[in-house]
């Protein structure tokens, strides 16, 4: 069904003008093209045609309006024309000529002629001409086929099928003239309740307007002249990557520029690991390890003893080089072991896995703190087996990771909040079974030699399929096989292997493998990966993993088989697969478990059970496709395959494939009897449905064989010339199309989005005006193509049998699609100018959601592949997917390469594709391809070029549908083309030099030219045009006007000696011009535009260029525009571009600062001695003066030169700048040293300050205050400095105390008041530091809180705010409490807080300080020269290995005459140029201070999985070793220290700070190192030589370290800056230019004397110095970095990193002070006393011997640190019968802690091989346990408590009182500290869990704690267990405690069994031992004599 609108003409027009018109049915819109200059009448003559679904109702308008079109305002509208289409829907046809209305509904003259057609879905409509339809099939015969669309079109009848659009183009039509008054009338009544929508046009039908491919950003507003995107200006397309993507007549496809397979390759990958400790681990008294699993490797930490919470903080990395596929594949798995020693593998107490890709996709590819929860994959039924706190992260190369901050984890452990699983998977995961049924397989390859068979077949005379398959399925680490078929090429299983694992999973691939079983070795014939997250939904409307039955198809290496397959990867799945292996028909389905269903086996093993077999159709019904192709081009083929003829072969599954395609293709089911040979079954056809082609239709799948001719030295191409040859198959496939249909509306949705965004971002790089509206356009167009496919796919519904996914999967892509039009439709509401960005990011969402979607899990039909053939050998292939040829009656629906002609490049098969190998292209096809039902076909030639005759097999001749074997084209234009090749840039360097000598080399259909070569260049300026004359091209003039071949580009480098080089390719697409139109604009000349080149899928720089192609007429070249210009006679005959096209020029000056070079390394083994540097742009340059002594000072004594050049006014066209290194040797001979290429001169283009600007008007003051005023809210210290305001911004310091008394009244007293200033130390700042920077991290993520909010919370935090203390760390879930109390106050709603005591603080940065200032790159920078090739991906050779140094210097670019007011400034010193007020670059001597504060996850560099690690720091020839303070076994290590070195710039500048691993024997290992530039910070406007601190005080923690004072700072900062200040008083006032900073006026001395003082004035002036006008900018604040280390050996992965800061203080100043102190802190040395007083309830284990009675001998058990080591035990209560006992037993713990991290440090050898002790922390615990003492077994465990010693539950009162509660958390108990109570009693709970793997309460215990420091515990000492002195009295215990007295042999049980039962025992067995030997000894003569005798 369509609506087809034939536009006439427009007349009576007013005025001369270029015209446009719109067409506008059901919302969507069409534009007309341009008709430019016209007078009275508007000729447009134009088809229009719209598809429709559903009948058009007779009440629908159609709308035509028409514009006058301007280029630079919005197009003016001239009149409107509207009609109902009641006459149309009756008569099918009408014929209109009418006048316009205006938009007030007035009619004006201007009139207008239409023709409207409507094709109806059921014969009621119109009697169709013969003519209309294509061969002579009759209706009936098409009848039979009409149900094919019922699916698609409504309330369609099967009668006549509506014919293609083509039937139209028919001349005979009938005509009848519509009636126009009543329309009209109609019209302006019904025009209110139209809704006037823009919609996506349908390609096919208007041709475009003239334009250029590229559209100069002016056009864009009224773009609406591009018809194909007809809509709105908009939405219209840029030429975005190249001008190839902007397809005009849509008779060609787009091609695809990247050229290799990205997929095989192997990368290097890190996985690391962190296993901080485990919780709640199930089980009694256990000695845990746990087992890290990477892949195949496996890792253990230490063994922890008794205890179900070990802290282990253990490290581990495991290093891959695979390909990501692999990579992503492998399994991560955790799982804890008990009691594994060397002599037995422990038993498992649960474990945990995900793959590695889980991690990958996470957020900085990582989960931080994590808690893993533990299950038992032998017991499905038994719940969670605890928890394992982890880091894991992935690294891959040129991935950084952000390490969150690692500092003391004071959060209390919300194990539920934080567990170890991506987002949106729910914690509580379900058991389930995985359900893979396989059930046949059809088409697989021979796997074995012919010869056995042969033999075999020569003795028994069977033969026999070659083949013995079975199929594996892997999945989550396990693997289960179905049974091998013997000997079939269609196998039939029936079987479905079960996997029993946790849903969701966290494993996203299942590998499904059908492999051959042999004797030797299996191999895989083929692999089909499922990917779950593709057949299952998680969301509320979800469904459960599902799949089939269907068909997957397998690709891999070709089918011929050979021993040693050198393509055996691609049948794993490794790579992209050169050809089809087999199908598989499979299913899968989840059933989700109840685990507490008895039956249910509760092992997770793989099992393999028959499954029940399925119908035959249930794939779907078998039907007749049918392929065509047609070669019109085949070019650059490579010159190896050139010397023996050339054949190209079309395959599509077996199809086709007559060289080794040997098994028997799948037919339709009604087979031929077995016995049949496969070529009569090729050939015959049994299906009758092609009765009506006259005969039957044998596939004809390769073109004949053709020698090819030659191109040029590199490629050689086939004549075709106008026989164009053909090739078509027939094949038979269940018919799935729906499934396609479905994905290619989405990729055509998906493929308009891209481009959209492309071309947003193309116009945001090139700064392009209006990018916002490009992108609302975008959006607009995305929600209307959700729309569209909405109303397609609901028609679908009740389409043909489908399987549960696919309705599943429609259901789910409607719901998505609709939300993401709604969410189009509100985004393009808030596109702003100033949100493009971010809007930008948020539509790349909605692309791959798109690109997700709409890859079809159930595959249909397989891919095409077209191998090309040289001598029956495959050489190369190309592989089209099939749904992008798939033919559909909606045009949506139509894949996008269907009836179209696509560009292939044919590439090498496998691993010979990687490289520069594959990047040569192997041949260039112009292919046209057309896929479908058989019966359908009757269109298939339509999307050729026109003008062809069909040359049909004999067989075929005289019959319309028969396809033909080739196409003589009689039509031929004849053209001449200019390649206008002006410049690239950026290129690829492919000599040893660092440089290239480029050339470039031009292809057209089969001639080539190439341009000069520019010896030594990365960035040539050819300017040079290329002119191909006398080119023939074979099909209709207009169609080769909108849409011509393309032309491809490749750049080559020129070697003397061999072929040169491939550096890169790109193509384009030539600007037409036929012979009848005007060489003049707007068209033409074109415009020059860039070309990005690609050299595999890198790029590889860019080309600046235009191209024509122009027809020549009748006239011969005469016609021609003139190639005027000079041919430049020193180039020879070169013709330069013609000054049209070539860029206007003017004079700019471009003025250079040589400041030095440094690091230069050696060329050719000699040292670099006297360099010189030149810089050339354009071809103009200027060299430096020489450094005579590069040794002594390697700084340029002339430091400004410049010179003039004339460049582009165009900024984007400006040439790059060349800076070249060159030594002067003697004899005048110069060596290049090394180059670098500058490829955009935009950031050093000086554009004079406008004076206007209010930051130039210093009238007013602003007076920024610094006193401690009221508390106000923080926001508003936002209040922005206006320079003429006369605000008074408050900068609070003091005023958080205020807020600290505040918050006192409302929390509880217990905290001490303001910290001693004794106590705090450096370490005090840092860690408060660092909490500030997670909070402020914490802050930006972004939690629950709308966007506003953020902002105000950033602001907050920006200062510092008073929202302060713990609540942050809540800060996600106390976010709701935020809103309601204002910033600081209401604090009274929490539980009590930590508080934070007030400490100065310093700013601690994530990263490097470079990347925060912008790499103190503010006036000089630093450019690296650059030397040998660029290396490519496989050697592995990065851009650091290429750098031979630096050159350091800048560069102003500025137009000439420049404004007066510029050098009149006062001091302007015109040998400087705009390089005013630097610094001179004498050398000068710098005391350099680094401070190492710490390392954090380091890489292991010894075998137990640590490393011993110590600094080593290289400055100039410096080199500090700092070996004998090496930290043993330590990945965290904290160093503190700091070293000073006194260095001289510039020749000492570039600092390395290196982390080394300690070794006994051998070299110390290099971890990693960080390089740091020194001069660039030293000279920095941001003055990085020594941070401002925060506060300003002489003594304490936070002296000030600079020698220089805030003031004098201030006065040299303004002196330098020429700013008028500082003018200090009244006191507490300074004055900068016009801002007036206010603050404390007094200081405090050592011994509390207040004097006063400027400093701190001074210092709020320079901590706002980036407000100051015109000078001010950031300056560095007291600090510390974060930087990665980095090992050569392992580029790009970070091997840890270093927190450091650097000092740095000329030595001509006064000297500083002695550095800070950073050492560590020292652990303090405590005594915990514990008396353990009684116990009660304690559960009774013992049944007594002689009354039965429960009893139980109780003792307690406890320990602080460790476990065995130091352990205490009471005594035994014995025979406790109501669970009582009583002790009065005092254990003594003394230990070292560590009050800032809470952590205890404990020093011991790790073993006894270790050669020094092991520095421990781990967390102050102490553990108490209840034991049940046993005389002859081992002792019975029944529970235990740990109480965090900072944080434990108050002890109950009474034992009454004591509840479980307590200690497991749930309910909000009171927690104290012993560090401040120092004493508490209590009773305290003991817990163990129970067989249901639930806590219990097992007794309770009354204990008191008691805290000294060791001197006070010196002083008072007290005796341990009950001994002096302090001793504590006997317990008054029962007498059943005391039964045994009386009873004598229960004391000697007691007394000596317990003691010496073991030694007992072991006494009575080696006497029982010694019996039997004497025994033995004593009888065994008697018996030998027996014996000997034989008695």
């Amino acid at each position: 069904m369509a609506l087809l609108v034939h536009l006439k003409t427009v007349s009576e027009l007013r005025g001369r003008g270029d015209r446009i018109a719109k067409v506008t049915f059901r919302g969507q819109s069409f534009y007309s093209r341009v008709l430019e200059n016209c007078e009275d009448v508007a000729d447009f003559d134009e088809m229009f045609r719209w598809p429709v679904a559903s009948t058009i109702d007779r009440n629908e308008m159609l709308e035509i309006q028409v514009f006058n079109y301007s280029k630079v305002f919005s197009n003016k509208l001239i009149g409107t024309f509207r009609m109902v289409l009641q006459k149309v829907v009756e008569e099918n046809h009408v014929e209109v000529t009418d006048m316009l209305i205006d938009d007030n509904n007035a009619i004006i003259k201007t009139s207008l002629c239409v023709e409207v057609r409507y094709q109806g879905t059921d014969g009621t409509v119109g009697s169709w001409d013969d003519g209309d339809f294509l061969g002579d099939e009759s209706l009936q015969e098409e009848e039979k086929d009409s149900q094919e669309t019922d699916g698609l079109l409504p309330g369609s009848r099967p009668s006549s099928r509506p014919p293609g659009e083509k039937s139209f183009r028919s001349k005979g039509r009938e005509k009848t003239k519509g009636g126009r008054d009543g329309e009209h009338k109609a019209g302006r009544s019904v025009f209110s309740a139209m809704k006037l929508g823009k919609n996506r046009s349908h390609k096919e039908e208007p041709q475009r307007p003239d334009e250029p491919a590229v559209l100069e950003m002016e056009d864009l507003d009224h773009l609406a002249i591009r018809l194909a995107d007809g809509l709105d200006p908009d939405s219209v397309s840029l030429a975005s990557v190249t001008a190839l993507t902007t397809n005009v007549s849509n008779k060609r496809s787009k091609p695809d520029i990247k050229m290799e397979p990205s997929a095989g390759r192997p990368m290097d990958y890190q996985v690391s690991i962190t296993v901080i400790e485990a919780r709640q681990l199930v089980g009694l008294n256990m000695d845990p390890v746990v087992c890290v699993e990477v892949g195949d490797d496996k890792k253990y930490t230490s063994m922890k003893e008794s205890t179900n919470c070990p802290y282990y903080n253990e490290y581990f990395v495991f290093d891959f080089h695979v390909s990501p596929d692999v990579m992503f594949d492998k399994i991560i798995k955790l799982s804890v072991i008990h009691s594994k020693n060397l002599l037995r593998s422990g038993t498992l107490v649960g474990s945990f896995k995900m793959d590695v890709g889980t991690v990958y996709s996470q957020p900085e590819h990582q989960f931080h703190h994590k808690w893993a929860i533990l299950s038992d994959p032998d017991d499905i039924s038994s719940g969670l087996k605890g928890y394992v706190k982890c880091d894991v992260a992935v690294v891959g190369k040129g991935d950084n990771i952000k390490t969150p901050h690692k500092a003391n984890e004071t959060d209390e452990d919300d194990i539920e909040g934080n567990l170890l699983l991506p987002e949106g998977v729910p914690p509580e995961r379900q058991w389930a079974r995985f359900y893979v049924k396989i059930y046949r397989a059809e088409g697989l390859p021979r796997m074995n030699t012919s010869l056995m068979a042969n033999v075999k077949k020569a003795f028994i005379g069977e033969n026999k399929d070659l083949v013995d398959p079975y199929v594996q399925v892997f999945f989550a680490g396990q693997k289960g096989k179905t049974s091998v078929q013997k000997s079939s090429y269609e196998p039939l299983w029936n079987e479905q292997v079960v996997f029993t694992d946790l849903f969701p999973p966290l494993c996203k691939r299942m590998k499904v493998q059908i492999r051959d079983s042999d004797k030797v070795n299996d191999v895989a014939i083929g692999t089909h990966f499922i990917d779950l997250r593709k057949i299952s939904n998680d969301g509320d409307k979800g469904f459960l993993p599902t799949l089939g039955p269907a068909w997957v198809n397998m690709y891999g290496s070709t089918r011929n088989y050979t021993l040693l397959d050198e393509h055996q990867d691609l049948n794993e799945g490794l790579g992209e697969g050169v050809s089809f292996r087999a199908r598989l028909l499979l299913g899968l389905a989840v059933e989700i478990l109840d685990t507490s269903n008895p039956e249910l086996t509760s092992s997770t093993e793989v099992q393999v059970e028959q499954a029940t077999p399925i119908s035959e159709s249930c794939a779907g019904k078998m039907e007749e496709f049918f392929l065509f192709g047609a070669f019109l081009e085949a070019s650059m083929i490579d010159r190896r395959n050139g010397d023996k003829p050339i054949t190209f072969e079309v395959t599509i599954g077996n199809y086709g494939n007559e060289v080794d395609g040997l098994a028997r293709p799948q037919r339709p089911r009604p087979r031929k009897e077995p016995g049949d040979e496969e070529e009569v079954d090729l050939i015959q056809n049994s299906s009758d449905d092609e009765a009506s082609d006259g005969g039957d239709l044998a596939s004809v799948s390769s073109t004949p064989p053709m020698r090819p001719q030659v191109t040029d030295r590199n490629y050689f191409h086939l004549p075709y010339l106008e026989r164009k040859p053909c090739i078509y198959i027939k094949s038979w496939w269940p018919d799935q199309r729906r499934r396609l249909y479905n994905a290619n509306i989405m990729d055509h949705i998906a493929d308009k989005l891209e481009e959209g965004l492309n071309d947003v971002q193309e116009m945001i790089k090139t700064e392009k005006s209006y990018p916002e509206r490009r992108l609302r356009g975008v959006l607009e167009e995305l929600s209307c193509g959700c729309c569209r496919f909405l109303s397609l796919a609901e028609k679908d519904q009740g389409h043909s049998p489908r399987t549960r996914l696919d309705r599943e999967r429609l259901k789910s892509c409607l719901r998505e699609l609709e939300s993401m039009g709604q969410q189009a439709r509100t985004l393009r509401a808030q596109v702003k100018r100033h949100t493009v960005r971010d809007k930008l990011r948020l539509c790349q969402n909605f692309l791959q959601k798109l690109r997700f979607l709409a890859d079809e899990p159930q595959h249909s039909i397989p891919d095409v592949f077209i191998w090309m053939m040289s001598n029956n050998k495959r050489v190369a292939y190309a592989r089209v997917p099939s749904k992008d040829l798939l033919f559909s009656i909606v045009e949506e629906e139509t894949g996008k390469d269907c009836a179209k002609v696509k560009t292939l490049f044919l590439k090498l098969p496998g691993k010979r594709g990687f490289g520069s190998a594959g990047w040569t292209v192997q041949a260039k096809l112009e292919l046209y391809m057309w896929l479908g039902l058989s019966k359908q076909r009757k269109d298939f030639l339509c999307g050729l070029p026109c003008g062809f005759e069909e040359v049909k097999a004999a067989q075929g001749l005289g019959l319309h549908a028969f396809p033909p074997v080739s196409l003589v084209y009689a039509k031929k234009q004849v053209f001449q083309l200019r390649a206008h090749m002006y410049q690239a840039r950026s290129l690829f360097a492919a000599d040893s030099s660092g440089l290239s000598d480029p050339f470039a080399r031009v292809f057209f259909i089969n001639q080539s030219q190439c341009t000069e070569v520019l010896n030594e260049t990365l960035c040539p300026t050819w300017d040079q045009m290329l002119v191909f004359d006398n080119l023939e091209l074979y099909g209709e003039a207009q169609e080769l006007r909108d849409d011509p071949p393309i032309i491809v580009i490749e750049i080559y480098d020129q070697d003397t000696m061999g072929k040169a080089d491939f550096m890169g390719r790109t193509f384009a697409k030539p600007l037409v011009k036929m012979a009848d139109e005007g060489y003049c604009p707007p068209r033409f000349p074109p415009q020059l535009e860039y070309y990005q080149i690609y050299r595999g899928n890198a790029t590889a720089g860019d080309l600046l260029a235009a191209f024509e192609l122009l027809q020549i007429g009748p006239s011969g070249k005469a016609d021609l525009p003139p190639i005027n210009g000079p041919v430049d006679m020193d180039r020879g005959p070169i013709m330069p571009v013609p000054v049209g096209i070539r860029p206007v020029l003017s004079k700019y000056r471009v003025e250079v600062l040589f400041w030095g070079l440094r690091d230069l390394k050696r060329v050719n083994l000699a040292q670099v001695d006297r360099p010189r540097v030149d810089i050339e742009c354009a071809g103009k340059g200027v060299q430096s003066s020489l450094i005579h002594n590069y040794k002594k000072n390697p700084n340029f004594n002339t430091l400004v030169k410049w010179f003039e050049v004339d460049l582009p006014e165009n900024e984007l066209l400006h040439p790059p700048l060349n800076i070249r290194v060159v030594d002067c040797r003697a004899f005048g001979r110069y060596t290049l040293v090394g180059s670098h290429a500058v490829s955009s001169l935009r950031r050093f283009i000086y554009r004079p300050p406008d004076r206007s600007a209010p930051s130039w008007n210093t009238t007013g003051e602003v007076v920024v205050n610094m006193e401690p005023e009221v508390p106000i809210k923080k926001l508003e210290t936002m209040v922005k400095l206006d320079a003429t305001s006369d605000a008074v911004v408050k900068v609070d310091v003091a005023e958080e105390e205020k807020e600290k008394k505040k918050k006192k009244g409302t929390v509880e007293e217990l905290d001490e008041e303001e910290p001693d200033e004794s106590m705090l130390d450096w370490w005090s700042k840092y860690f408060a530091s660092i909490d500030t920077m997670k909070e402020q991290l914490r802050q930006q993520e972004p939690s629950g809180i709308d966007l506003e909010e953020k902002d105000e919370m950033d602001n907050t935090e920006g200062l510092k705010g008073p929202v302060k203390s713990k609540e942050k760390a809540r800060a996600a879930k106390e976010e709701k409490k935020k809103k309601t109390q204002t910033s600081g106050s209401g604090q009274g709603s929490e539980a009590p807080e930590k508080k934070k005591p007030k400490i100065d603080e310093l700013k601690v940065y994530p990263k490097e300080l470079e990347s925060e200032f912008d790499n103190f790159e503010d006036w000089l920078h630093t450019f690296n020269l650059l030397r040998g090739k660029t290396g490519d991906d496989e050697d592995g050779s990065t851009e650091e290995e290429r750098i031979v140094g630096r050159f350091k210097g800048s560069l102003c670019v500025y137009k000439v005459p420049l404004p007066e007011d510029v050098s009149r400034e006062a001091g302007y010193d015109p040998t400087y140029g705009m390089f005013q007020g630097i610094p001179s670059n004498d050398p000068i001597n710098v005391l350099v201070r680094v401070y190492v504060v710490r390392a954090t996850d380091l890489h292991p560099a010894d075998i137990n999985g640590k490393a011993d690690p110590y600094i080593a720091i290289r400055l100039g020839k410096t080199d500090i070793r700092d070996k004998e303070n090496y930290i043993s076994k330590q990945l965290n290590p904290v160093f503190g220290k700091s070293f000073d070195i006194e260095a001289s710039f510039p020749m000492e500048s570039m600092l390395t700070v290196a982390v080394y691993d300690w070794d006994l024997v051998g070299t110390d290992d290099l971890i990693g190192e960080t390089k740091i530039d020194l001069e660039n910070r030293f000279y920095s406007k941001h003055r990085a030589t020594c941070g401002i601190a925060q506060t300003y005080s002489t003594h304490g923690y936070n002296i000030w370290r600079d020698p220089m004072k805030p003031s004098q700072i201030l006065t040299r900062l303004c002196k330098d800056g020429k700013v008028d200040g500082p003018h200090f008083g009244p006191p507490g006032r300074v004055k900068v230019a016009n801002r007036v900073f206010t603050g404390p006026s007094e200081i405090e001395d050592e011994n509390g004397q207040r004097k006063p003082t400027d400093e701190h004035v001074a210092l709020s002036a320079l901590r706002h110095w980036e407000d100051i006008p015109r000078a001010g900018c950031r300056l560095v604040p007291e600090h510390v970095e974060t930087r990665p280390l980095l090992n050569p050996d392992k580029p790009g992965i970070e091997q840890g990193r270093l927190e450091l800061w650097v000092d740095m203080f000329p030595m001509d100043m006064p000297a500083p002070g002695t550095p800070l102190d950073i050492s560590p802190r020292k652990p303090k040395k405590y005594e915990l006393r514990v008396i353990i007083w009684n116990t009660d309830e304690v559960v009774l284990e013992d049944d007594d011997f002689f009354t039965g009675e429960k009893s139980s001998d109780i003792f307690v058990r406890g320990w602080l640190k460790g476990q065995q080591e130091d352990k205490q035990d009471t005594d035994v209560h014995y025979h406790s019968l109501t669970g009582e006992g009583n002790f009065n037993w005092r254990y003594l713990f003394p230990f070292d802690y560590l009050a800032a991290e809470e952590k205890i440090v404990i020093s011991k050898k790790e073993s006894m091989f270790s050669w020094d002790e092991t520095e421990y922390k781990i967390p102050a615990r102490l553990t108490l346990q209840i034991w049940d003492a046993d005389h002859f077994s081992a002792d019975d465990f029944l529970g235990a408590i740990e109480l965090d010693l900072n944080r434990f539950p108050r002890g109950a009162k009474t034992a009454k009182q004591c509840t479980m509660d307590m200690a497991t958390g749930e309910v909000d108990v009171p927690l104290v500290s012993i560090f401040k109570q120092k004493r508490v009693k209590g009773w305290w709970p003991v817990l163990a869990r129970n067989e249901n793997d639930e806590f219990e309460l097992t007794g309770k215990v009354e204990a008191e704690l008691h805290l000294l420091t060791a001197e006070e515990a010196e002083k008072n000492p007290v005796g341990l267990a009950r001994n002096e002195p302090d001793p504590l009295e006997k317990p008054n215990r029962p007498d059943t405690a005391f039964v045994w007295f009386l009873n004598p042999l229960k004391s000697i049980k007691y007394l000596i069994c317990t003691r010496y039962k073991w030694l007992i025992i072991k006494i009575v067995l080696a006497l029982l031992g010694l019996l039997m030997l004497g025994l033995f000894l004593y009888s065994l003569p008697g018996y030998m004599v027996k014996k000997l005798l034989g008695a």
